[in-house]
């Protein structure tokens, strides 16, 4: 079965969030899909320092649909990885995937460890587990992507 792994950005509509970017990396690491997206809404927030967003990066940028029928298409049949997929990814896509082809780093027991059985940070598994430093500045969709991808791999044979 393929292996992908997901990330999105988004910016703030008043008070709500709008999908602004998604990321997908192979197994291999190579990035496979990497689009803005048209707000589906007004953007009050950009969040610039945090998602890398500017106004200047939604204009002419897919819309929101093509997005996610594109996405759609790519996680057909695939086992899908990320971080917090089902309550940030999927949902921010309006999407969703088999359950048991879901491996989510956010949830796996043994890395809920690292912050007291709770749901750990991406950037705090990135450094615990791999020894990386990622989101010291703004977070990239491919990076988040690959550095899950990089977390299921290392455990991948006990989560089988």
């Amino acid at each position: 079965m393929r292996k992908l792994a997901i990330d999105c950005e988004m910016v703030g509509c008043v008070n709500m969030q709008l999908l602004a970017k998604v990321a997908l990396v192979d197994e291999g690491l190579s990035c496979v899909y990497n689009k803005f997206v048209a707000p589906t809404g007004t953007v009050t927030d950009y969040r610039t320092p945090i998602s890398g967003i500017t106004e200047d990066d939604l204009r002419g940028a897919p819309s929101f649909n093509k997005v996610q029928r594109e996405v759609s298409n790519l996680l057909s049949g695939c086992l899908l990885i990320g971080h917090s997929v089902a309550d940030v990814d999927l949902k921010m896509l309006d999407l969703d995937h088999p359950e048991r082809n879901i491996r989510d780093v956010a949830l796996y027991p043994p890395f809920r460890e690292y912050n007291n059985g709770n749901k750990p940070s991406l950037k705090m598994l990135a450094e615990k587990v791999l020894g990386e430093r990622i989101q010291d500045g703004p977070h990239d969709p491919v990076q988040d992507a690959r550095t899950a991808m990089k977390l299921y791999k290392k455990v991948e044979h006990k989560w089988q």
